[in-house]
């Protein structure tokens, strides 16, 4: 058994989560807000609230997404690991521009998010039976 696809979809997620950390230590170095303050200028503080809701999202996602990849298959998982990365790639972008845009990524991400957990939970319950 291969899991290529969620391979793939895994790398990309850790990657959009290094974009995050990038750009909060971008943001930290041009607003100059100095270690350890989380609180400053507007764009910063988005860019560390993006940052940290990632990885807050990668802590339920990325387990979802192999239990899926396993009792499922690879290609679902996968297909739902992109419509997460997109949306949480729309949610970056709304989110950084204005906090009020961040409501579709956010959306989108959440959604697919529970249900690959729901389906997590489900397909290995099924498998104990």
């Amino acid at each position: 058994m291969t899991f290529t696809l969620t391979t793939a979809v895994t790398l990309a997620a850790i990657f959009l989560y290094s974009l995050t950390i990038f750009l909060t230590g971008w943001a930290r170095g041009k607003y100059k807000i100095q270690a350890p303050a989380i609180a400053g200028h507007p764009i910063f503080e988005r860019c560390y609230r993006v940052q940290m809701n990632t990885i807050e999202a990668l802590i339920v996602f990325l387990p979802s997404l192999w239990v899926v990849a396993f009792y499922i298959s690879d290609r679902v998982a996968a297909a739902a690991g992109l419509i997460w990365l997109i949306g949480r790639i729309i949610y970056t972008i709304g989110y950084i521009k204005a906090p009020n845009k961040r409501a579709i990524g956010a959306a989108l991400s959440m959604l697919t998010q529970f249900a690959l957990l729901l389906t997590a939970i489900i397909s290995f319950g099924l498998s104990l039976i």
